[in-house]
């Protein structure tokens, strides 16, 4: 179990009803917020995450955009659109822990 899993794990045991609510929050915002596919709307949290350097959501949200089918080359483009808006080291350290991802799930 990796850091952001135990993490969470301690969150759900923890704060089970406050986990839910929040859980059922962002699931209602994915599935009824708007027309946007699922694909898109992980690039656009990946993008996110990336742009506000919050190195945790960002490696969750690149796992997450894996699961609804998202490339390796969809997110990485996704990062790269961080650059112009938030910085090139902004955009670097988010391409980063792209590649950290991209090893961890190749072995």
């Amino acid at each position: 179990m990796d850091a952001i899993e135990k993490n969470l794990t301690h969150f759900k045991e923890k704060h089970k009803g406050i986990y839910e609510a929040y859980q059922d929050f962002g699931r209602k915002l994915h599935e009824e917020g708007g027309p946007l596919d699922e694909k898109s709307r992980w690039l656009i949290k990946v993008a996110v995450s990336a742009s506000g350097q919050h190195s945790l959501s960002l490696k969750t949200h690149i796992r997450k955009a894996r699961k609804a089918g998202c490339s390796w080359e969809e997110i990485e483009h996704a990062i790269l659109l961080v650059a112009p808006t938030s910085g090139f080291p902004t955009m670097m350290e988010a391409l980063l822990a792209l590649v950290e991802e991209e090893d961890e799930e190749s072995k």
